[in-house]
């Protein structure tokens, strides 16, 4: 009992650390600025180090200590973890584009109209060789990282369930086994909650004074403190770790010798239950893996929420609805004592409400805000640059910090407004702009974005999606009942490792790349570093939940 306990709580703080970087996803693109296909693949990297490995060491497993070899993989996901949030440590301050002259930059964006010379060299001084080396060597920790998360990964679950299995008895194992399927369950939503916490932070919380940071939460440039997660994360996995190196090896009976690898492989896969629900099951998968990676994200965008609270909503509304299907599915099974073709009619109809429920997701949502020179001209016609109202400003090509004109359109920055005159209020806040060339009337402007005015599409939106959800998972026990009852028993525990692999290749590797290279193709204004695309700055909000949950739709489709 000490065991399992001890597991549940590895395994928790282990998804923690994975759960994690989802969570703050699009906070590091926006930090880094990176292309959600970048971090697609980043999120999915720990996957690669992963599958390598797995299907042998779920073979070797009877061969080893295996309580020491878990431990040996919660230090490499520990140390994983604090390697995550290295790039924080050797990197300077995060740096934006602001109104208030500060410590750490003394130009401002308003406009100024006089030496055009002064505001080009603006956006090219950030670009020092060691600007761009720093992005590299960014990049390059944080991959590492991911793939060391990925094989340290390895032993943790298999070998904790078969040393459960092989020890607890006949009638305990089960329940066993439940209680560490509900940990992995409850683990990513844990792991949004943490994301919720943390993404409310500054990011150079450690750096940077409260008084020389002029964002609010609600600010598009603002960036939360990604990395405290992944210290709290690695930390507990450190913990977790320890009582592993004390439990006892005891020899298991012996396995059956390596001969049967190949042989087992191909009787597996030429089985047409198994390859067929498999498949449904990738299907599903590579849903699940772009909702998980980018659902906060498009929360953001669509609705115009914080960081937070899109992390907030999925760790406490979606994943929960999640864990509801899965316990419904496998209580009717339960009750209803399904045979087989029982199983396969449940997947069915569960898989044809949910495609009922998540249709209507497409047309709930909102065009995106105008935004001039990029959603929106004027009557002139001239793109932003070229507009008569702030040409003598002479605005850096780069300049983001969008202010929101009393007409109720959004520019990129005070500057392309063409506002000369900031009011600040107390503890060095701005309150608005004014003498705005670029905005008829009165010529003001608030901070921040307009917003996509689309909030009273949310709570609909939320309510669907999570309904979709609860019925899409009442088919995950069904289904996992159909491969084990249609292998050979002794063939089980490989069968599900080779399911998990092939899960693993053809869901979670590919999937959060194929997402984010859909939503890269919705962007209509990249932010420019050093003369590479950083992040996006501005999504067309129609083509980007179109293309979102058009591949989640389709996806939906493959499983059923």
């Amino acid at each position: 009992q000490f065991f399992v306990f001890c597991h549940g709580l590895l395994q928790l703080s282990q998804l923690l650390v994975s759960g994690y970087l989802k969570s703050s996803i699009s906070t590091i693109e926006r930090r880094y600025g990176l292309s959600s296909q970048t971090s697609g693949l980043l999120a999915s990297f720990n996957e690669v180090g992963n599958t390598l490995l797995i299907v042998f060491v779920s073979y070797f497993g009877s061969r080893v200590h295996r309580p020491r070899l878990i431990g040996c993989g919660a230090i490499l996901v520990s140390l994983a973890g604090f390697l995550m949030s290295l790039p924080h440590f050797i990197t300077g301050p995060y740096e934006y584009d602001q109104s208030v002259a500060s410590t750490f930059s003394n130009t401002t964006d308003l406009c100024q109209p006089g030496a055009p010379g002064a505001r080009a060299n603006l956006s090219a001084a950030s670009c020092t060789p060691h600007a761009s080396r720093e992005n590299h060597e960014v990049l390059l920790v944080m991959f590492v990282a991911q793939a060391l998360l990925g094989i340290g990964g390895v032993p943790i679950q298999p070998f904790g369930i078969s040393y459960i299995d092989d020890f607890a008895s006949e009638r305990n194992s089960p329940l066993y086994l439940g209680i560490l399927f509900s940990v992995t369950v409850i683990g990513p939503g844990v792991a949004f909650m943490l994301g919720s916490a943390m993404l409310r932070f500054y990011v150079d919380i450690d750096k940077a004074s409260a008084a020389e940071v002029q964002l609010t939460n609600k600010d598009p440039r603002w960036v939360g403190a990604w990395w405290l997660g992944f210290l709290v994360a690695a930390s507990l996995v450190a913990l977790s770790a320890l009582p592993y190196f004390f439990f006892p090896r005891e020899m298991p009976k012996e396995g059956r010798g390596v001969q049967g690898f190949p042989a087992v492989l191909l009787r597996n896969l030429r089985h047409p239950v198994y390859l067929l629900v498999v498949l449904a099951q990738v299907n599903i998968s590579a849903m699940v893996a772009g909702l998980a990676t980018f659902m906060g994200k498009f929360l953001e965008r669509q609705f115009s929420l914080t960081a937070s609270l899109a992390n907030m909503i999925i760790g406490a509304v979606n994943i929960p609805g999640a864990m509801v299907g899965i316990v419904v599915g496998g209580a009717i099974l339960k009750r209803f004592q399904m045979s087989l073709r029982q199983c396969s009619a449940l997947c069915v109809l569960g898989m044809l409400l949910c495609l009922l429920g998540a249709f209507p997701l497409l047309f709930l949502g909102c065009p995106t805000q105008k935004v001039a020179g990029v959603t929106y001209w004027d009557s002139s016609g001239l793109g932003h640059h070229d507009m008569e109202c702030n040409a003598r400003c002479h605005c850096p090509e780069n300049g983001f910090n969008p202010v929101c004109g009393s007409h109720g359109v959004e520019y990129t920055s005070p500057c392309s407004a063409g506002c000369r005159n900031v009011n600040i209020g107390a503890n060095n806040s701005v309150l608005n702009y004014t003498e705005c060339s670029c905005i008829p009337g009165p010529g003001l402007a608030r901070p921040g974005t307009c917003g996509t005015g689309c909030s009273h599409l949310f709570v609909p939106f939320v309510v669907l999606s999570c309904l979709a959800g609860i019925l899409a998972s009442t088919s995950h026990t069904p289904s996992f009942m159909l491969i084990l009852r249609s292998i050979q028993p002794e063939d089980k525990s490989f069968a599900v490792g080779i399911q998990f692999m092939l899960l693993r290749v053809l869901a979670w590797m590919p999937g959060p790349v194929l997402y984010g290279s859909a939503i890269d193709t919705a962007c209509i204004l990249w932010e420019r570093r050093c003369d590479r695309r950083a992040a996006c700055r501005y999504y067309d909000n129609t083509l980007f939940r179109h293309r979102y949950l058009g591949l989640q739709f389709f996806f939906e489709v493959g499983a059923f």
